[in-house]
């Protein structure tokens, strides 16, 4: 007999998501063949170790599958050495933090109000527990990073380690340039392109594998594949060391399910629709910032150079948690964002993040974006107003309705 209390709250997620504009920057819509593989047999077995090197009998076909995995990332990032293993962007981060310094080292990352993230260095987060970060922001007049002031306070500091990334910049990160700055001091670089790592893949976004020391990346977000993380590097010795920062150090047993479902998401990266598809984010990121902008909302950078934005409410009068839980409820889905120097907390927060990945999977484009464009400024406009919101609604639905999510991409 089905639970049927979960299924049923399955059935209603499924249909939440058919029906909603999916902007939130760090979700997408996987293929059927990724569903296929979390949800396979893979998730009854035990693994701990790599292949070859188990600590449990039966794995010879779970090798085969973590090899799979790990040639495909290596072959759509262009890298030498990859660990599949990390359960999420955190314990990556974790597990590099652990694997290559000593607790209470000093590092450097981007301040989470500027875009940064949590295992960034936030207070709040194991990161700014375990050791002493410092950060870096963004130009208060531009909103880009300045890296003349990164290289100044890195000559103050000094830090072990450089962390570049971020989760709300919507600018290209010049990983060169912070690979130069940590050469000065002898600092280890470490990118994090969770968020970009789709646009690194497809060659629209500068790529970090030959700048970083060691990369870390979610594989779902613009990847377009499950829920988790892997960790890459060029260089052999710190290598080994991630390997044991993994397992033992952080993490027992893999999630093969899930190992094998990101196997499935590289191969669907690997082909030409994937290019085509990146390269269609960041179309339908700068229509509908340009078109957000025109209707008289403030975006961070005036603009994006990736598949997302900021959008600055503080002359609007609203805050972020209020605009975001009002177009929840005109099945428009966004992430409330701090802006430099918030003088809100996280939680509420004066802004919002917007990203285009999920509504280009399903083929919406820059006219659908106008269209978006128009909702979000009518919502906000009538937001007083509850029969205009629920006229809006509908034509909310009636979008989503003619863009079904796909159930395949290659």
């Amino acid at each position: 007999m089905k639970d049927k209390v979960v299924f049923d709250l399955i059935a209603k997620e499924a249909k939440r998501e058919s029906n909603v504009i999916e902007l939130i920057a760090s979700e997408n819509y996987v293929s059927s063949d990724v569903l296929v593989a979390q949800g396979s047999p893979l998730t009854n077995k035990y693994a701990e170790g790599y292949p070859g090197r188990r600590y449990y009998g039966g794995c010879a076909f779970i090798d085969e599958i973590e090899n799979v995995a790990i040639e495909r990332a290596k072959g759509i990032f262009g890298v030498k050495f990859v660990n599949v293993q990390p359960h999420s962007g955190s314990s990556a981060n974790l597990s590099v933090y652990l694997s290559l310094l000593k607790v209470g080292d000093k590092i450097l990352g981007m301040d989470l109000s500027s875009g940064g993230h949590l295992t960034h260095g936030s207070s709040v987060n194991f990161s700014g527990h375990l050791f002493k970060f410092f950060s870096y922001g963004v130009d208060r007049s531009t909103g880009y990073i300045n890296y003349d002031d990164v290289q100044k306070i890195v000559n103050k500091v000094k830090p072990k380690m450089i962390v570049c990334g971020s989760s709300a910049y919507s600018r290209f990160i010049d990983f060169e340039r912070f690979r130069t700055i940590s050469d000065s001091v002898g600092a280890i670089l470490m990118a994090d392109i969770s968020h970009i790592s789709g646009l690194v893949v497809a060659g629209e976004h500068p790529s970090p594998v030959n700048f970083a020391h060691v990369v870390t990346t979610t594989t779902h977000k613009t990847l377009r594949g499950p829920r988790g993380a892997i960790i890459m590097t060029n260089d052999h010795d710190i290598f080994e060391k991630i390997q044991k920062g993994v397992f033992p150090l952080t993490q027992g047993g893999p999630l093969m399910h899930v190992i094998a479902a990101k196997a499935v998401a590289f191969y669907e990266a690997s082909f030409p629709q994937f290019k085509i598809y990146q390269k269609n984010i960041i179309i339908n990121a700068k229509a509908l910032s340009s078109a957000l902008i025109a209707r008289g909302f403030d975006v961070l950078t005036n603009g994006t150079d990736n598949h997302m934005f900021v959008v600055n409410l503080i002359k609007k009068g609203i805050t972020g948690k209020e605009f975001q839980d009002l177009l929840d409820s005109c099945f428009i889905a966004v992430s409330r964002s701090t802006i430099p120097n918030d003088p809100k907390p996280p939680y509420i927060s004066s802004g919002i993040r917007i990203g285009t990945p999920a509504v280009t999977s399903r083929n919406m484009s820059e006219r659908e974006m106008e269209q978006i464009a128009d909702f979000i400024s009518s919502i906000y406009l009538y937001r007083k107003d509850k029969q205009k919101l629920d006229s809006i609604c509908k034509d909310v639905l009636t979008l989503t309705s003619k863009f079904p999510i796909p159930k395949s991409y290659v």
